[in-house]
């Protein structure tokens, strides 16, 4: 069950964890051109002096492609915490990329299917078809298909989207090390996100005791729901105002 009024109020006792597209930034059509939205850069950067440094955004992006679009004053996780940048670092230059034979069987899997985008994402492959929503069940199935014989990977489904990933590309896990790499471990996890990826942090949160936040509508395992990214920056300035 969840609630769309009474959020808790942040206090320094908190570790805030948030994803990106959707939870921060609305989401667009071409992924390439979201950005925070105006204010809200602001916004974190005040609660992020308020919990001492306890702000730390957690996306299925790559982290290169996610650090250049938050600042580096945060901890940044990419690639569902695949890959993981402290607070004033940069990310490496090179990544791991996926298995070849996983690129060659979801190429063939895209053979003929219009209105589909693969995005290489290091160890994880993304396949956005927002520009062709009806070939959604065509598309999961055949990429089901190709992954059968990958040892070590799943498929998981988003808001139009499909990623192949590694079982341990899983938010959840990334909740987990980042509160031990932070030394955040004695804080109560708060975790704000929009897709079905985000349920596997939310599950983690709920287990230890914090609170989890659905942002938009659909089944979720959250306690807490805001509307949409534009009420999710309402609330982060909220606790800013101290």
């Amino acid at each position: 069950m969840t609630a769309t009024a009474n959020l808790p109020q942040l206090t320094d006792r908190h570790v805030l964890f948030l994803d990106f597209d959707g939870t921060l930034a609305p989401i667009q059509d071409d992924a390439a051109t979201v950005r925070l939205p105006d204010g809200v850069g602001g916004a974190l950067a005040d609660v992020h002096g308020f919990l001492a440094g306890a702000v730390i955004i957690i996306s299925g992006r790559d982290i290169r492609d996610l650090s250049s679009r938050v600042p580096d004053i945060f901890w940044r996780a990419g690639t569902h915490g695949l890959e993981i940048c402290a607070p004033g670092t940069a990310p490496e230059a090179t990544r791991r990329d996926a298995p070849v034979e996983l690129t060659a069987a979801v190429n063939a899997a895209l053979d003929g299917l219009d209105g589909v985008h693969a995005e290489a994402k290091g160890e994880v492959i993304a396949f956005h078809y927002r520009q062709n929503p009806d070939i959604g069940p065509l598309l999961g199935a055949r990429l089901e298909e190709s992954l059968a014989g990958i040892e070590g990977y799943k498929l998981q489904a988003g808001k139009m989207i499909f990623e192949a990933k590694p079982d341990r590309a899983n938010k959840g896990k990334a909740v987990e090390t980042l509160l031990k790499l932070a030394g955040l471990e004695d804080r109560i996890p708060v975790m704000v996100g929009d897709d079905t990826t985000d349920e596997d942090a939310f599950d983690v949160v709920n287990r230890l005791g914090g609170v989890s936040i659905k942002v938009g509508s659909g089944e979720t395992h959250a306690t807490y729901r805001l509307d949409d990214p534009e009420a999710v920056a309402e609330w982060i300035k909220r606790q800013g105002r101290k």
